[in-house]
């Protein structure tokens, strides 16, 4: 898949998180250790940004919330779990789809190399 340089950005503000803290804590850690490199290296995003459902034209408001919406482009899901299993990955995909963002990364903290951790999507 062709890289770009804003997924670029946001994977090196992971590596820089999981360098600093490495892997074994929870997922509200990370979340917040990238919210603060990604005010350092100045990138524009949301956390915790809400996701409405839409049904039948109607929308519920079911409670859903994107980890990171990065620049109005990228939508970031973090886990940090033993493994990353097909729902993890299901999510993110009907996250994008829902939001109609194109671009998705599925980031698990929980590996001793975050590379492996790291899971690209596009719509």
């Amino acid at each position: 898949m062709e890289k770009d340089p804003l997924t670029g950005k946001i994977i090196g503000c992971a590596i820089e998180v999981h360098r600093a803290l490495g892997p074994g804590l929870l997922e509200s850690v990370y979340q917040q250790a990238l919210e603060c490199e990604l005010k350092i290296q100045e990138i524009a995003f949301k956390s915790e940004h809400p996701l409405p459902v839409k049904y039948k034209n109607m929308s519920l408001e079911c409670g859903y919330r994107i980890d990171f919406l990065i620049a109005g482009e990228v939508i970031v899901e973090l886990k940090a779990v033993e493994e990353i299993k097909g729902i993890h990955k299901a999510q993110l995909l009907t996250y994008m789809k829902l939001a109609n963002i194109k671009t998705g990364l599925l980031i698990n903290f929980n590996v001793e190399r975050l590379v492996d951790g790291i899971t690209r999507f596009k719509l």
